[in-house]
């Protein structure tokens, strides 16, 4: 067996365990809203576009970083991002108004997107064979929904002894310590001779004259929008509109007694459901077409938001929504990764899946930040809600038409 057919080596350890301290680390983001927002006496869509900014620069910043990897190597440009990083924290625990939250939460998207699917599922992609490229890209995804699962329990209890800047600083830390594991990020090139010799300029101008390229970057908008409003106002959502927690009831017998540690609960599921997902779609990659499996994925999101917003809110829906949207959460990273994989080589991989990214952290944006900007204004999240399902079904019907097949290189 070679290097390049082996599923867990040292790469993708060290890559998962890098994704995983950043996930965790930028998922705690939610529940500092309270905390803040109560000691400064902010709104709701103050702290709503301080995220919505994160999502934007970590968008923005997503292929320059991918980039520099390219052009001045992998652990470069991790490193830079994790210094980066590293100082979003440290500014973020002394920010004591909206506008300073706003302006550092740049420094943070950009750390995000230096320690992040960008650089590192690149990294992942060139180091294993065709065969397993789609699973292990599923496997690296997966570890970030483990952070996920981690990073806000640790959060919170880290508040119950100590104050929201000193939990910033404390992450500052763990962040750095990825830096630990950069001398494990070693591989060998696998790119054609043909990719080798094409210049970045080159694959940027295909892809741009490209449709296909056209319709994958569209289609990750809707997946932005929805993750964003949900990981950002899921849990107040909940809390405000869901009945009472039975008395007796099995989740009041483990512990869920109330609908705010409800709402920690169903990001939890989140999570935890999106591990299944995104390793169970790396598999699925190995054997179907990805643009039909996107395809679906959109699909099952749009229907099973439409079902939770028009069914009467109860825990247990809750609960399923949970579930049946975190197998589909994270699922379009690797199928979309390798796409772009599959169709335009290895070389530009990094750069070329940064720039689709981009589309995602706009959706990003505009679902968190229009979700605290609508709620201030009607009181609630429906319309957001429709928005989402909307532009799902469009992401749906944009990847039907995608040729996946590789793109020829450039006559000489």
């Amino acid at each position: 067996m070679t290097a390049q057919s082996k599923i867990f080596t040292p790469i993708l350890i060290a890559s998962c365990l890098i994704l995983m301290t950043g996930f965790a680390i930028r998922s705690t983001f939610g529940v500092f809203q309270i905390p803040i927002a109560s000691e400064f006496g902010w709104l709701r869509s103050e702290f709503s576009l301080a995220i919505a900014i994160q999502n934007l620069a970590w968008g923005i910043g997503q292929p320059i970083f991918a980039a520099i990897a390219e052009k001045f190597g992998d652990r470069r440009a991790i490193f830079i991002g994790a210094l980066t990083y590293a100082a979003g924290l440290v500014l973020s625990s002394a920010a004591t108004t909206p506008g300073a939250h706003q302006a550092i939460e740049i420094i943070v998207g950009f750390g995000i997107a230096g320690t992040g699917f960008g650089v590192i599922l690149a990294i992942v992609g060139r180091a294993a064979s065709d065969e397993i490229r789609s699973l292990v890209l599923g496997i690296a995804t997966a570890s970030g929904s483990l952070g996920q699962v981690i990073g806000p329990p640790i959060a919170a209890a880290l508040l119950t002894q100590m104050n929201w800047s000193s939990v910033f600083l404390i992450f500052a830390a763990a962040i750095l310590c990825v830096i630990f594991l950069l001398p494990f990020l070693r591989s060998k090139p696998v790119a054609s001779k043909s990719e080798v010799e094409e210049t970045m300029s080159q694959m940027l101008f295909k892809a741009a004259k490209d449709p296909t390229y056209s319709l994958i970057f569209l289609g990750f908008f809707s997946c932005g929008y929805q993750l964003g409003f949900i990981t950002a106002h899921f849990p107040a959502f909940i809390t405000e509109i869901c009945g009472p927690i039975a008395a007796g009831g099995m989740l009041d017998s483990i512990g869920v007694s109330t609908t705010s540690i409800l709402g920690g609960v169903a990001i939890g599921v989140i999570g935890i459901a999106n591990i299944i997902g995104t390793i169970g779609a790396g598999l699925l990659g190995k054997h179907f077409p990805k643009k039909y499996l996107l395809a679906m994925v959109y699909t099952g999101r749009t229907l099973i938001a439409a079902w939770f917003i028009m069914t009467p809110m109860t825990p247990t829906t809750v609960v399923i929504f949970s579930f049946l949207m975190g197998l589909l959460w994270l699922a379009t990273v690797p199928l979309t990764s390798g796409l772009i994989a599959h169709i335009y080589g290895l070389r530009y991989m990094g750069t070329l899946y940064g720039i689709v990214f981009f589309s995602h952290q706009l959706g990003g944006f505009l679902g968190v930040w229009l979700g605290g900007a609508l709620y201030d204004i009607y009181g609630n999240y429906t319309i957001v809600w429709w928005v989402g399902i909307g532009v799902g079904a469009l992401s749906a019907i944009l990847h039907l038409p995608i040729r996946e097949a590789p793109l020829k290189p450039l006559e000489a």
